[in-house]
């Protein structure tokens, strides 16, 4: 029995034609644990920055550019990672423009519980801020500053007072997260809630455009 390298395998890997990933940089941990556990070496990952989601106008022109760029540097297929993430259909537009597609979903916090389930939830939701392990880490920076609440804490009830909730979706079992978390909650003076989920249905869309056979989950 032969067990050296298996050269039928590297050579069959050397042959896919490379995907291009145009991603939120929110969610770039999270994608670079499913092409790990995927074993999908093939795949070139691009990550905007995760701010732009407080300026959702921008993020439309961003990634058109990036695709701009990415195929200017010779990239054939593309894949936006994006959900419409507040653009109003304004990212979709691009995507038509462009021949590409995005990860189907309003948002992140729809695909990481699962968009099937967060559309079955409805108005539910529309007194939840959510919260992925992304925004848990980093609150302060992209939500405290930016919107000055770290200066002027009398603003939380006006920008948090309709929300009864903040929902915690975990990507990953992390003890510092969870408190984190809750103490997001108790700051906003809203319920806590926590919800193991995973990386619900960006384990699908990102393994599947880049052709695993059978996709693996990745929680770490």
């Amino acid at each position: 029995m032969f067990d050296g390298p298996d050269h039928t395998a590297a050579s069959s890997r050397a042959n896919v034609e490379r995907l291009t990933v145009i991603a939120c940089g929110a969610i770039a941990r999270e994608i670079l644990a499913i092409l790990a556990a995927n074993d999908l070496h093939h795949v070139d990952l691009t990550c905007l920055p995760a701010v732009l989601h407080n300026a959702p106008k921008k993020i439309a022109p961003a990634v058109e550019a990036a695709i701009l760029k990415a195929r200017s540097r010779g990239a054939s297929r593309i894949f936006i990672a994006y959900a419409d993430c507040g653009t109003g259909g304004h990212l979709d537009a691009v995507c038509e423009r462009q021949g590409v597609e995005r990860i189907a979903g309003p948002h992140c916090y729809s695909f990481f519980l699962g968009n099937d389930r967060f559309a079955a939830e409805g108005d539910a939701n529309m007194t939840t801020f959510w919260l992925t392990d992304f925004l848990a880490r980093q609150f302060d920076a992209f939500i405290a500053k930016p919107f000055g609440l770290d200066r002027y804490p009398e603003m939380t009830a006006m920008l948090f007072g309709n929300y009864e909730r903040v929902v915690h979706i975990a990507q990953t079992d992390d003890a510092e997260l969870d408190a984190r978390a809750r103490a997001i909650a108790d700051r906003l003076g809203l319920a806590h809630e926590r919800r193991f989920v995973g990386y619900g249905d960006l384990v699908d869309a990102i393994a599947t455009v880049a052709g695993a056979a059978r996709p693996q989950l990745a929680t770490g």
